[in-house]
Protein backbone atom coordinates (compact mmCIF):
# COMPACT_ATOMS: atom_id res chain seq x y z
CA UNK A 1 0.00 0.00 0.00
CA UNK A 2 1.55 3.57 -1.12
CA UNK A 3 0.33 6.60 0.77
CA UNK A 4 2.08 8.76 -1.04
CA UNK A 5 -1.04 11.03 -1.77
CA UNK A 6 -1.81 10.78 2.02
CA UNK A 7 1.48 12.97 2.92
CA UNK A 8 0.40 13.60 6.60
CA UNK A 9 3.04 12.26 9.42
CA UNK A 10 -0.12 10.74 10.91
CA UNK A 11 -0.94 8.83 7.68
CA UNK A 12 2.50 7.65 7.54
CA UNK A 13 2.67 6.31 11.38
CA UNK A 14 -1.01 4.18 10.50
CA UNK A 15 0.47 2.60 7.53
CA UNK A 16 4.02 2.08 8.93
CA UNK A 17 2.09 0.43 12.48
CA UNK A 18 -0.18 -1.78 9.84
CA UNK A 19 2.37 -2.85 7.91
CA UNK A 20 4.26 -3.63 10.96
CA UNK A 21 1.89 -5.61 12.99
CA UNK A 22 1.29 -7.87 9.18
CA UNK A 23 5.11 -8.59 8.73
CA UNK A 24 5.22 -10.63 12.01
CA UNK A 25 8.99 -8.91 12.73
CA UNK A 26 9.05 -8.93 16.98
CA UNK A 27 9.60 -5.63 18.20
CA UNK A 28 11.96 -6.53 20.49
CA UNK A 29 14.14 -7.91 17.65
CA UNK A 30 14.39 -4.39 16.21
CA UNK A 31 15.01 -3.16 19.75
CA UNK A 32 18.09 -5.30 20.23
CA UNK A 33 19.40 -5.09 16.70
CA UNK A 34 19.49 -1.33 17.02
CA UNK A 35 20.92 -1.17 20.97
CA UNK A 36 24.79 -2.03 20.01
CA UNK A 37 24.65 1.45 18.04
CA UNK A 38 23.29 3.52 20.24
CA UNK A 39 25.82 2.90 23.07
CA UNK A 40 28.49 5.91 23.82
CA UNK A 41 25.93 7.89 22.30
CA UNK A 42 23.53 10.39 23.38
CA UNK A 43 20.99 8.15 23.11
CA UNK A 44 22.75 6.06 26.25
CA UNK A 45 21.90 2.74 24.81
CA UNK A 46 18.05 2.92 24.93
CA UNK A 47 15.82 3.11 21.76
CA UNK A 48 12.25 2.56 20.85
CA UNK A 49 11.07 0.33 19.02
CA UNK A 50 10.33 2.26 15.58
CA UNK A 51 10.95 5.99 13.86
CA UNK A 52 9.02 8.46 14.24
CA UNK A 53 7.39 9.99 11.14
CA UNK A 54 6.83 13.65 9.79
CA UNK A 55 5.49 14.99 7.04
CA UNK A 56 7.48 17.56 4.17
CA UNK A 57 5.34 20.50 4.83
CA UNK A 58 5.40 20.17 8.66
CA UNK A 59 9.53 19.74 8.25
CA UNK A 60 9.62 22.90 5.46
CA UNK A 61 7.30 24.82 8.78
CA UNK A 62 9.28 23.73 11.04
CA UNK A 63 12.48 25.04 9.15
CA UNK A 64 11.25 28.33 8.31
CA UNK A 65 9.64 29.03 11.88
CA UNK A 66 13.19 28.05 13.17
CA UNK A 67 14.38 30.66 11.11
CA UNK A 68 12.05 33.30 12.14
CA UNK A 69 12.79 32.15 15.74
CA UNK A 70 16.55 32.14 15.73
CA UNK A 71 16.26 36.06 14.23
CA UNK A 72 14.04 37.26 16.58
CA UNK A 73 16.18 36.13 19.47
CA UNK A 74 18.94 37.44 18.14
CA UNK A 75 17.26 40.72 17.30
CA UNK A 76 16.22 40.93 20.93
CA UNK A 77 19.30 43.46 21.82
CA UNK A 78 18.64 45.80 18.96
CA UNK A 79 15.03 45.97 18.57
CA UNK A 80 14.21 46.12 22.48
CA UNK A 81 17.32 47.10 24.37
CA UNK A 82 18.64 49.91 21.92
CA UNK A 83 21.59 47.49 20.70
CA UNK A 84 22.33 47.11 24.18
CA UNK A 85 23.74 43.72 25.02
CA UNK A 86 24.49 44.29 28.56
CA UNK A 87 20.75 45.44 29.66
CA UNK A 88 19.46 42.05 27.58
CA UNK A 89 21.56 40.00 29.26
CA UNK A 90 20.35 41.51 32.61
CA UNK A 91 16.78 41.00 31.37
CA UNK A 92 16.84 37.15 30.62
CA UNK A 93 18.55 36.84 34.05
CA UNK A 94 22.46 36.48 33.64
CA UNK A 95 24.35 37.58 36.80
CA UNK A 96 26.89 40.64 36.54
CA UNK A 97 29.93 38.24 36.43
CA UNK A 98 28.14 36.08 34.02
CA UNK A 99 27.86 39.25 32.02
CA UNK A 100 31.45 40.42 31.69
CA UNK A 101 32.69 36.81 30.18
CA UNK A 102 30.01 36.45 27.86
CA UNK A 103 30.18 40.08 26.58
CA UNK A 104 33.81 39.78 26.28
CA UNK A 105 33.24 36.96 24.06
CA UNK A 106 30.60 38.03 21.57
CA UNK A 107 31.82 38.28 17.98
CA UNK A 108 28.60 40.48 16.95
CA UNK A 109 27.36 37.87 14.76
CA UNK A 110 25.02 35.61 16.60
CA UNK A 111 26.01 31.78 15.77
CA UNK A 112 22.97 29.91 14.16
CA UNK A 113 23.59 26.34 15.42
CA UNK A 114 21.06 25.69 17.90
CA UNK A 115 18.21 23.06 19.13
CA UNK A 116 14.91 23.59 19.47
CA UNK A 117 13.41 21.28 21.66
CA UNK A 118 9.39 21.61 21.25
CA UNK A 119 6.45 19.41 21.84
CA UNK A 120 3.69 18.50 19.41
CA UNK A 121 0.31 19.40 19.85
CA UNK A 122 -2.76 19.69 18.14
CA UNK A 123 -1.87 22.53 16.34
CA UNK A 124 1.70 21.73 15.66
CA UNK A 125 5.34 22.13 17.41
CA UNK A 126 5.44 24.41 20.38
CA UNK A 127 9.20 25.68 21.46
CA UNK A 128 9.80 24.66 25.28
CA UNK A 129 13.69 26.34 25.25
CA UNK A 130 16.31 26.78 22.49
CA UNK A 131 19.82 25.31 23.58
CA UNK A 132 22.85 26.61 22.08
CA UNK A 133 26.32 26.09 22.78
CA UNK A 134 27.91 23.71 25.22
CA UNK A 135 24.39 22.28 25.79
CA UNK A 136 23.83 21.60 22.79
CA UNK A 137 23.55 17.56 22.39
CA UNK A 138 22.15 15.05 19.97
CA UNK A 139 24.02 15.62 17.46
CA UNK A 140 25.21 12.28 16.50
CA UNK A 141 21.55 11.30 16.30
CA UNK A 142 21.71 10.04 12.75
CA UNK A 143 23.42 6.53 13.89
CA UNK A 144 20.14 5.68 14.80
CA UNK A 145 18.84 6.95 11.53
CA UNK A 146 21.28 4.73 10.02
CA UNK A 147 20.74 1.49 11.80
CA UNK A 148 16.91 1.64 11.75
CA UNK A 149 16.86 1.63 7.70
CA UNK A 150 19.31 -1.65 7.97
CA UNK A 151 15.96 -3.44 10.06
CA UNK A 152 13.59 -5.95 8.38
CA UNK A 153 10.49 -4.05 7.52
CA UNK A 154 11.41 -0.41 8.43
CA UNK A 155 13.78 -0.27 5.49
CA UNK A 156 11.18 -1.61 2.61
CA UNK A 157 8.56 0.94 4.47
CA UNK A 158 11.43 3.82 4.08
CA UNK A 159 12.42 2.99 0.69
CA UNK A 160 8.92 2.52 -0.20
CA UNK A 161 7.70 6.31 0.27
CA UNK A 162 10.84 7.86 -0.44
CA UNK A 163 11.55 9.14 2.88
CA UNK A 164 14.70 10.32 4.02
CA UNK A 165 16.53 12.25 6.84
CA UNK A 166 18.99 15.72 7.70
CA UNK A 167 22.08 14.42 9.56
CA UNK A 168 22.78 17.31 12.28
CA UNK A 169 26.55 16.72 12.05
CA UNK A 170 26.53 17.33 8.38
CA UNK A 171 24.62 20.78 9.55
CA UNK A 172 27.24 21.33 12.23
CA UNK A 173 30.47 20.90 9.90
CA UNK A 174 28.93 23.17 7.32
CA UNK A 175 28.03 26.01 10.27
CA UNK A 176 31.23 25.49 11.80
CA UNK A 177 33.64 26.21 8.56
CA UNK A 178 30.85 29.02 7.63
CA UNK A 179 31.26 30.62 10.91
CA UNK A 180 34.98 30.03 11.95
CA UNK A 181 35.46 31.27 8.13
CA UNK A 182 37.59 28.31 7.20
CA UNK A 183 37.56 26.87 3.85
CA UNK A 184 35.94 23.84 3.48
CA UNK A 185 38.52 21.54 2.64
CA UNK A 186 40.61 22.53 5.04
CA UNK A 187 41.10 20.28 7.94
CA UNK A 188 41.01 22.38 11.44
CA UNK A 189 42.92 21.14 14.67
CA UNK A 190 40.07 21.28 17.06
CA UNK A 191 39.88 21.81 20.79
CA UNK A 192 37.15 19.78 22.00
CA UNK A 193 36.92 22.07 25.11
CA UNK A 194 35.07 21.32 28.72
CA UNK A 195 35.31 22.43 32.07
CA UNK A 196 37.96 20.21 34.84
CA UNK A 197 35.14 19.29 37.07
CA UNK A 198 32.95 18.15 34.27
CA UNK A 199 35.48 17.13 31.86
CA UNK A 200 36.59 14.75 35.26
CA UNK A 201 33.23 12.63 34.13
CA UNK A 202 33.14 13.16 29.99
CA UNK A 203 36.11 12.85 29.39
CA UNK A 204 35.73 9.29 27.91
CA UNK A 205 33.03 10.58 26.17
CA UNK A 206 34.74 12.99 24.64
CA UNK A 207 36.91 10.88 22.69
CA UNK A 208 33.82 9.05 21.38
CA UNK A 209 32.91 12.25 20.38
CA UNK A 210 36.35 13.24 18.18
CA UNK A 211 35.96 10.18 16.12
CA UNK A 212 32.56 10.91 15.39
CA UNK A 213 33.74 14.01 13.83
CA UNK A 214 36.49 13.19 11.88
CA UNK A 215 34.29 12.20 8.56
CA UNK A 216 33.20 15.54 8.42
CA UNK A 217 36.71 17.49 8.13
CA UNK A 218 37.04 17.98 12.11
CA UNK A 219 40.52 16.83 13.52
CA UNK A 220 38.97 17.26 17.51
CA UNK A 221 41.02 16.89 21.05
CA UNK A 222 39.42 16.79 24.10
CA UNK A 223 40.64 18.75 27.16
CA UNK A 224 39.13 21.23 29.73
CA UNK A 225 39.90 25.05 29.72
CA UNK A 226 42.82 24.90 32.10
CA UNK A 227 44.64 22.55 29.76
CA UNK A 228 44.99 25.05 27.14
CA UNK A 229 48.56 26.89 26.76
CA UNK A 230 49.24 30.16 24.97
CA UNK A 231 52.66 30.87 23.39
CA UNK A 232 53.89 32.29 20.07
CA UNK A 233 50.98 33.88 18.87
CA UNK A 234 48.87 30.28 19.25
CA UNK A 235 47.02 28.58 21.45
CA UNK A 236 48.37 24.81 22.39
CA UNK A 237 47.15 21.42 23.31
CA UNK A 238 50.45 19.99 24.25
CA UNK A 239 52.37 20.44 21.25
CA UNK A 240 49.72 20.85 19.11
CA UNK A 241 48.53 24.66 18.03
CA UNK A 242 44.89 25.02 17.74
CA UNK A 243 42.51 26.23 15.33
CA UNK A 244 39.56 26.55 16.81
CA UNK A 245 38.19 25.93 20.49
CA UNK A 246 34.88 24.13 20.82
CA UNK A 247 33.54 25.41 23.38
CA UNK A 248 31.67 22.37 25.58
CA UNK A 249 31.16 24.19 28.63
CA UNK A 250 28.01 26.77 29.27
CA UNK A 251 27.40 29.67 31.20
CA UNK A 252 26.84 27.98 34.78
CA UNK A 253 30.35 27.47 34.62
CA UNK A 254 31.46 30.68 35.38
CA UNK A 255 30.02 31.08 38.21
CA UNK A 256 32.48 28.70 39.37
CA UNK A 257 34.94 31.13 41.47
CA UNK A 258 38.03 29.85 39.51
CA UNK A 259 35.97 30.60 36.25
CA UNK A 260 36.76 34.22 34.88
CA UNK A 261 41.18 33.02 35.35
CA UNK A 262 40.70 29.85 33.47
CA UNK A 263 38.61 31.92 30.49
CA UNK A 264 40.61 35.26 30.51
CA UNK A 265 42.98 33.97 28.42
CA UNK A 266 40.85 31.94 25.82
CA UNK A 267 39.04 35.61 25.57
CA UNK A 268 42.39 37.15 25.02
CA UNK A 269 43.70 34.80 22.51
CA UNK A 270 40.00 34.71 20.58
CA UNK A 271 40.50 38.82 20.22
CA UNK A 272 44.22 38.71 19.51
CA UNK A 273 43.10 36.33 16.61
CA UNK A 274 45.24 33.64 17.45
CA UNK A 275 41.95 31.24 17.97
CA UNK A 276 38.67 30.98 17.42
CA UNK A 277 35.73 29.94 19.66
CA UNK A 278 33.17 28.05 18.45
CA UNK A 279 30.37 28.80 19.43
CA UNK A 280 30.77 32.05 21.41
CA UNK A 281 29.53 32.63 24.83
CA UNK A 282 27.33 35.06 23.92
CA UNK A 283 24.83 32.85 22.24
CA UNK A 284 23.94 31.51 25.72
CA UNK A 285 21.90 34.36 26.17
CA UNK A 286 19.53 33.84 23.42
CA UNK A 287 19.04 30.01 24.32
CA UNK A 288 17.50 31.92 27.91
CA UNK A 289 14.25 31.04 28.83
CA UNK A 290 13.89 34.64 29.34
CA UNK A 291 14.66 35.30 26.23
CA UNK A 292 11.54 33.50 24.97
CA UNK A 293 9.55 35.30 27.45
CA UNK A 294 10.42 38.80 25.91
CA UNK A 295 9.77 37.08 22.56
CA UNK A 296 6.21 36.12 23.87
CA UNK A 297 5.11 39.20 25.72
CA UNK A 298 2.67 41.44 24.49
CA UNK A 299 4.21 44.48 25.23
CA UNK A 300 6.65 43.75 22.35
CA UNK A 301 4.53 42.66 19.71
CA UNK A 302 5.04 46.17 17.80
CA UNK A 303 8.90 45.71 16.97
CA UNK A 304 7.75 42.59 14.67
CA UNK A 305 6.10 42.28 11.22
CA UNK A 306 2.64 40.48 10.80
CA UNK A 307 4.87 37.89 9.20
CA UNK A 308 7.08 37.42 12.62
CA UNK A 309 4.41 37.43 14.72
CA UNK A 310 2.59 34.55 12.66
CA UNK A 311 5.42 32.20 13.30
CA UNK A 312 5.93 33.41 16.97
CA UNK A 313 2.26 32.71 17.90
CA UNK A 314 2.53 29.59 16.05
CA UNK A 315 5.49 28.20 18.11
CA UNK A 316 5.60 30.02 21.29
CA UNK A 317 4.01 28.94 24.71
CA UNK A 318 3.23 32.11 26.84
CA UNK A 319 6.17 32.67 28.69
CA UNK A 320 7.13 35.45 31.12
CA UNK A 321 9.63 36.30 33.56
CA UNK A 322 8.43 35.76 37.23
CA UNK A 323 7.72 39.67 38.43
CA UNK A 324 5.26 41.10 40.54
CA UNK A 325 2.66 42.87 38.76
CA UNK A 326 0.51 42.68 35.62
CA UNK A 327 0.90 40.55 33.01
CA UNK A 328 -1.08 40.26 30.04
CA UNK A 329 -3.09 36.29 29.63
CA UNK A 330 -5.55 35.81 26.74
CA UNK A 331 -6.26 39.27 25.74
CA UNK A 332 -6.44 40.45 29.38
CA UNK A 333 -4.22 42.24 32.09
CA UNK A 334 -4.08 39.99 35.29
CA UNK A 335 -1.65 40.02 38.20
CA UNK A 336 1.01 37.67 37.79
CA UNK A 337 0.92 36.14 41.46
CA UNK A 338 -2.74 36.06 41.13
CA UNK A 339 -2.89 34.27 37.62
CA UNK A 340 0.03 31.79 38.99
CA UNK A 341 -1.96 30.37 42.12
CA UNK A 342 -5.10 30.54 40.35
CA UNK A 343 -3.68 28.16 37.22
CA UNK A 344 -1.79 26.27 38.87
CA UNK A 345 -2.23 23.04 36.72
CA UNK A 346 -1.82 25.02 33.65
CA UNK A 347 1.42 26.01 34.52
CA UNK A 348 5.46 25.28 35.10
CA UNK A 349 8.27 27.27 36.54
CA UNK A 350 11.50 27.03 34.85
CA UNK A 351 15.14 28.50 35.60
CA UNK A 352 16.83 30.56 32.99
CA UNK A 353 19.42 29.62 32.16
CA UNK A 354 19.19 25.55 33.24
CA UNK A 355 19.59 22.71 31.32
CA UNK A 356 18.28 19.25 30.93
CA UNK A 357 15.35 20.04 33.55
CA UNK A 358 16.93 21.51 36.99
CA UNK A 359 15.18 23.34 38.87
CA UNK A 360 11.75 22.86 36.67
CA UNK A 361 8.61 22.95 38.94
CA UNK A 362 5.51 21.55 37.17
CA UNK A 363 2.63 23.20 39.06
CA UNK A 364 0.45 19.87 37.98
CA UNK A 365 2.68 17.80 40.10
CA UNK A 366 3.26 20.02 42.74
CA UNK A 367 1.15 20.72 46.51
CA UNK A 368 -0.50 23.98 46.13
CA UNK A 369 1.36 25.05 49.44
CA UNK A 370 5.04 24.31 47.79
CA UNK A 371 4.10 25.91 44.16
CA UNK A 372 3.22 29.09 46.37
CA UNK A 373 6.41 29.00 48.03
CA UNK A 374 8.60 28.41 44.86
CA UNK A 375 6.74 31.24 43.61
CA UNK A 376 7.95 33.31 46.13
CA UNK A 377 11.36 31.88 45.78
CA UNK A 378 11.55 32.47 42.19
CA UNK A 379 9.89 36.12 41.99
CA UNK A 380 12.20 39.37 40.63
CA UNK A 381 14.87 35.85 40.34
CA UNK A 382 16.38 34.03 36.79
CA UNK A 383 13.18 32.20 36.75
CA UNK A 384 10.42 32.05 33.91
CA UNK A 385 6.70 30.75 34.42
CA UNK A 386 5.56 29.23 31.06
CA UNK A 387 1.96 27.53 29.99
CA UNK A 388 1.76 23.83 30.01
CA UNK A 389 1.84 22.26 26.31
CA UNK A 390 -0.31 18.77 26.23
CA UNK A 391 1.78 16.70 23.86
CA UNK A 392 0.06 14.15 21.28
CA UNK A 393 0.75 10.44 22.11
CA UNK A 394 2.87 8.20 19.59
CA UNK A 395 2.18 4.55 19.71
CA UNK A 396 5.43 2.04 19.66
CA UNK A 397 4.65 -1.72 19.19
CA UNK A 398 5.73 -3.90 21.95
CA UNK A 399 6.45 -7.63 21.90
CA UNK A 400 2.74 -7.30 24.36
CA UNK A 401 1.10 -4.64 22.42
CA UNK A 402 1.24 -1.08 21.42
CA UNK A 403 2.06 1.24 23.59
CA UNK A 404 2.13 5.08 23.97
CA UNK A 405 4.89 7.56 24.50
CA UNK A 406 5.05 11.20 24.47
CA UNK A 407 7.86 12.80 22.35
CA UNK A 408 10.52 16.02 23.10
CA UNK A 409 11.33 16.95 19.67
CA UNK A 410 14.82 18.46 18.76
CA UNK A 411 14.78 20.63 15.93
CA UNK A 412 18.44 21.14 14.71
CA UNK A 413 19.14 24.63 13.20
CA UNK A 414 22.32 25.18 10.98
CA UNK A 415 23.62 28.12 8.94
CA UNK A 416 21.82 26.62 5.88
CA UNK A 417 18.54 26.53 7.82
CA UNK A 418 16.59 22.93 9.17
CA UNK A 419 19.35 20.58 10.12
CA UNK A 420 18.03 17.39 11.71
CA UNK A 421 16.32 16.18 14.29
CA UNK A 422 16.83 14.34 18.06
CA UNK A 423 14.04 12.76 18.98
CA UNK A 424 13.65 11.37 23.16
CA UNK A 425 10.04 9.92 24.56
CA UNK A 426 8.95 8.93 27.71
CA UNK A 427 6.02 6.63 28.71
CA UNK A 428 4.92 9.28 31.44
CA UNK A 429 3.29 12.32 30.34
CA UNK A 430 4.50 13.79 33.51
CA UNK A 431 7.60 13.38 33.25
CA UNK A 432 10.29 15.77 31.66
CA UNK A 433 11.45 14.18 28.56
CA UNK A 434 15.54 14.12 28.88
CA UNK A 435 17.95 10.88 28.43
CA UNK A 436 19.67 11.91 31.38
CA UNK A 437 16.27 11.32 33.69
CA UNK A 438 15.30 7.81 31.73
CA UNK A 439 13.86 9.18 29.08
CA UNK A 440 14.40 6.65 25.37
CA UNK A 441 15.21 7.89 21.95
CA UNK A 442 14.33 7.15 18.37
CA UNK A 443 15.09 8.77 14.83
CA UNK A 444 12.68 11.04 12.70
CA UNK A 445 12.09 10.04 8.81
CA UNK A 446 10.25 12.46 6.52
CA UNK A 447 9.74 12.96 2.65
CA UNK A 448 12.77 14.86 1.66
CA UNK A 449 10.72 16.28 -1.58
CA UNK A 450 7.38 17.56 -1.83
CA UNK A 451 5.87 15.63 -4.31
Amino acid sequence: MTIRQQVTAEALTEAYLAGFAASGVPPSKIVEAVLPCTVDTTYFGRSLSRPVFLSYEQIAQLGADLEQLHAALTGLPQRIFGGSMTAFAQAVGVTPAQIEVVLRGATGAASKMSRADMYLDEQGFRVLEVNYGGGLGGLDGSVLNRVMVEQPFIGEFIAEHRLGYVDPLVGLAETFFSECRLDPGSRPVVALTDWPESFKELEQSLYQSAAVLAPYGLDCYPCHVGQLRYADGRVWLGERAIDVVYRLFMMEDLLDPAGPALIEPVLRAAERGEVAIFIPMDADLYGSKGALALLSDEQYRHHYSAEELASLDRILPWTRMIRPGPVTVAGRQVDLLEHALADQQELIIKPTMMHGGIGVVPGWLTAADEWRQQLAAAMDGPYVLQRRVYPTAEWFPTDDGPQQWWINWGGFLGSRGYAGMYVRGTPDPNQTVNMNTGATGTCCFHPMTAD
